[in-house]
């Protein structure tokens, strides 16, 4: 009786995994939705991706059984299907049987050099581990001819335990963002890899084979950046560009960044210091105190002030003189931690425009240099990028300036004072230069020595930066301008979006509409509350 009822489970088990791996055609155009599948699981969006697409289906009408282990065959029949591969050539395996269901993926993955054997055959029937994943991975993104030369620092506490024949395809998958890591922070190289875990993975895997997911199918403005980045990389076309010459400059705020929420980070730094800060507060000057109070009033009215802007910079630049760079930088990432305003789901440091973060990743991957030239201050913008989704080191990052002096220089002319053992770097107090408008045209030269090729910005501050790229330059260039006409998932304003786009008109600038030109734009689990 124990001998039949243990083969009635085998027969069951493997109905089940027969089940979760139906071919493409028996997938229906609505995804399931599955009693084990909690709307609010961090796997839930990739479950609905990997059913929608076809690459799984559940192991019953009502069960994905999202922490099951993926077998190799199971594992070797999702790249199948991601690829959209054919199957070509004999089976090598005396252990996969002809005309299963996996036959052709387990063909296909050996012949391709994706999924190698075992000393023993191919067993299908075993686990697959995440390093094994790893390296499956990256030799399917060989396949594919995706890039593979990203490498990341593996600083997880167990990554000891990556075997040495898969430290270079985990390497790859944690820089590209395939690998993130567990909630203990650990990475479990040789844990069973589960039938979630690869749904997610297969997800992020065909966001690197499409580099601007996140912009809906008839987004003009994605066409025309990939139509560019394909004709200036093509070293035998009329537009080739050197990789030298492949620079692109980006406005931070309403570019890449929430802009107004409900005002600037910038802005919302210095009222929150000058007004809210307990430890500066009553240090506070009347000038900081009565900028502060503009820029109050202004996100509670919406009122203009003349000369603010510059005012801001000069605030900025005594409310935290004397502390050093580094003090600085500290006192930007706590101030980051806190909510945004406007938004569930989110904290100040969280407002990247992930459409965008993408279109930096990609033209970073063809060799792009990316350049921001913002109008906040320099070191503030530093602050923002520091261990944020961005990759642009401080060296790329440009902004409005103010002096940084020696602790020990005690108002001494830099030219009669000698750096010395035991100084520190600390902000001197005085407002530089406002980087706006044409003074983004002079610093670009002045710092980057050359004209860009590329310019992406939002409003009449980026113009000057959009017409001097795109005027006379010796290479095909473009100017892309982002219209905040969202007022569903942002805090948008039609009428700013509709004057921008009467300039794009005007201009020849390519407009991007953040309503219909992005499937989203803070990522999921981030919601817009309405203005505050």
């Amino acid at each position: 009786m124990k001998q039949a009822m243990k083969r009635a489970l085998a027969l069951l088990i493997c109905l089940c995994c027969l089940l979760s791996l139906l071919p493409p055609a028996a997938v229906l155009a609505e995804p399931a939705r599955f009693d084990d599948v909690g709307a609010d699981a961090w796997y839930a969006p990739a479950v609905e991706y990997a059913v929608g697409s076809g690459l799984f289906n559940g192991v019953s009408e009502t069960r994905f059984a999202p922490d099951s282990p993926m077998t190799r065959a199971m594992t070797a029949t999702v790249l199948y299907r991601l690829t959209g591969a054919q199957a070509g050539g004999e089976n090598p395996f005396a252990d996969v049987p002809e005309n299963t269901w996996y036959t052709d993926a387990v063909i296909w993955a050996s012949g391709a050099g994706v999924i190698q054997g075992t000393g023993s055959g191919f067993s299908p029937d075993s686990n697959v581990t995440r390093e094994q994943l790893a390296a499956m991975l990256f030799r399917c993104a060989r396949v594919r001819r995706l890039d593979v030369s990203g490498r990341s620092v593996l600083a997880f506490p167990d990554s000891d335990l990556i075997a040495g024949w898969a430290e270079e395809a985990m390497s790859w998958a944690v820089s590209v963002g395939l690998f993130q890591g567990n909630a203990d922070g650990s990475l479990n190289p040789r844990g069973n890899a589960t039938r979630a875990e690869v749904a997610a993975l297969m997800q992020r895997f065909a966001a690197l084979e499409s580099p601007l997911s996140l912009w809906t199918g008839g987004a003009g403005a994605a066409q025309a950046l990939y139509d560019y980045v394909s004709a200036v990389t093509d070293v035998t076309g009329a537009d080739y560009i050197p990789v030298r010459d492949r620079i692109a400059v980006f406005d931070l705020d309403g570019t890449l960044f929430c802009e107004t929420d409900p005002n600037y980070f910038d802005y919302t730094l210095l009222k929150y210091r000058v007004l809210e800060d307990p430890d500066y507060k009553n240090k506070a000057s009347d000038f900081e105190r009565e900028v502060a109070n503009k820029i109050k009033e202004q996100n509670e009215t919406g009122k203009s002030f003349s000369g603010l802007e510059v005012d801001h910079g000069r605030a900025v630049a005594s409310a935290f003189a004397g502390m050093t760079v580094a003090e600085f930088n500290a006192y930007i990432q706590k101030f980051k931690e806190q909510p945004m305003p406007s938004y569930t789901g989110m904290n100040r440091g969280g407002g990247f425009y992930q459409p965008m973060v993408q279109v930096v990743n990609y033209l970073q991957a063809n060799d792009f240099t990316v350049y921001i030239v913002s109008g906040t201050d320099r070191l503030i913008v530093r602050g923002i990028i520091d261990n944020s989704v961005l990759d642009i080191p401080n060296r790329q990052i440009i902004g409005s300036d103010e002096t940084i002096v020696s602790s020990n220089q005690a108002g001494k002319d830099g030219l009669d004072y000698v750096f010395a053992e035991g100084d520190e770097l600390v902000l001197g107090g005085d407002f530089l230069i406002k980087n706006l408008k044409m003074n983004k045209v002079s610093v670009i030269m002045q710092e980057i020595g050359q004209q860009p090729v590329l310019s992406f910005g939002n409003s009449t501050g980026d113009s000057s930066m959009a017409e001097y790229v795109t005027s006379g330059n010796e290479y095909k260039s473009l100017a892309f301008m982002l219209c905040c006409d969202d007022t569903e998932r942002e805090n948008g304003s039609q009428s700013k979006a509709d004057k921008m786009y009467a300039l794009c008109e005007e201009f020849d600038w390519i407009p991007v509409s953040m309503k219909n030109d992005w499937t989203t734009i803070y990522g999921d689990g981030v919601t817009y509350t309405g203005k505050q």
